[in-house]
């Protein structure tokens, strides 16, 4: 049993290896630039790209508004919902905590 284990290990470490061994050869790339490409873009998307582009800190700070807005308006979609179908998801008096 111990020996199958150590040979499993082995083998799964050794295919683990296998891709960096496969790769076509050549250093690592050091100069990479990411942008986002604005050509076809137009309105609020060539702002966030072109933003993306110049100011990653302000890019990242919008990203953080606008998924916590988004998070806040669903939560709050869900809520009048789950209301409507009759679910009260509120605290309520006989609500204990376990």
């Amino acid at each position: 049993m111990v020996r199958k284990l150590a040979v499993g290990s082995l083998v799964t470490a050794l295919l683990s290896l296998l891709p960096a061994w496969v790769w076509a050869g050549g250093g690592a790339a050091t100069e990479l630039v990411v942008v986002a490409d604005t050509r076809a873009l137009s309105g609020f998307n060539f702002y966030l790209a072109t933003l993306y582009n110049q100011d990653m800190w302000i890019f990242a700070t919008w990203a953080v508004v606008i998924t916590s807005a988004l998070g806040v308006s669903l939560g709050l979609l869900m809520d009048l919902i789950m209301s409507h179908v009759g679910l009260d998801l509120g605290k309520s008096a006989g609500h204990v905590e376990h």
